[in-house]
């Protein structure tokens, strides 16, 4: 059976001298991967090497899920390219790479998130826009959270976990903290119970309870969240993300 989707290539691999395996994350029907058989010869059915970042029109055949699909058709769209333009800037090219990555690792396979898929499309049309190039740490961080969203595990940032007390009435307090096994905020009454605590700087704690305060945050604050956001993936995917050096510098 031949199916059609919306496609955005997030892992691509050689298989031979001619052919590859790529990995898509579609809209409707969620991670996949495909070979795409002859796609390296000069003159393939797919217009050359299929890219990381490539965007537009697939046609898979997936009639047993337990084997890779096949890629019959790849039609590009966003320009002919795709997204590929994004490798001209090594800082923009590492904050997609690692959404590519946390998309590959957190989801499943033939499991749709057309709304995460709607969000990552985003994210990469906002990578290739020159004003938003410098917003790309806080791009990256709110698609972390649309991505934890989205699939389920959304950590709870308006109270403390453990108690339920709200954000807003712990507001004097200078001693709020992250814990990924808690999967939340943990208010100081709280935190002795959760050895895996993170403590939260007073502006990067206001962040988190409001998503919207990213957008006019400073560098330091923005470094100190994803921080926070590595130790979470990290804890959840049981290893830490291979991208995730990228983020860890000082």
């Amino acid at each position: 059976m031949l199916t059609k989707d919306l496609a955005i290539c997030i892992r691509a691999i050689d298989y031979s001298e001619t052919s590859q395996i790529v990995t898509f994350f579609t809209k409707a029907t969620g991670k996949i991967d495909v070979i795409a058989k002859g796609s390296k010869r000069p003159k393939s059915a797919f217009d050359g090497p299929i890219e990381v970042f490539s965007y537009g029109r697939i046609v898979f055949s997936d009639s047993k899920r337990d084997k890779l699909a096949t890629l019959t058709e790849f039609e590009s769209a966003y320009g002919g390219t795709g997204f590929t333009s994004l490798s001209h800037d090594l800082a923009v090219l590492n904050c997609c790479l690692f959404a590519a990555e946390l998309i590959n690792k957190m989801t499943h396979d033939y499991d749709p998130h057309p709304e995460l898929f709607d969000s990552f499309l985003g994210f990469l049309q906002n990578a290739t826009d020159k004003e938003s190039k410098n917003q790309m740490l806080k791009l990256l961080i709110l698609f972390q959270f649309s991505l934890l969203r989205e699939i389920g595990l959304q950590p709870v940032l308006d109270c403390c976990v453990n108690c339920k007390t709200q954000y807003t009435k712990r507001a004097n307090q200078n001693e709020i903290y992250f814990s990924s096994s808690a999967n939340g905020i943990i208010c100081r009454d709280c935190e002795s119970s959760f050895p895996d605590k993170i403590r939260l700087s007073k502006t990067a704690s206001n962040c988190l309870s409001n998503l919207k305060l990213i957008a006019e945050a400073k560098e330091k604050i923005l470094k100190e969240i994803e921080k926070v956001l590595i130790t979470h993936f990290t804890e959840l995917l049981g290893h830490r993300p291979k991208m995730a050096k990228h983020f860890l510098k000082s």
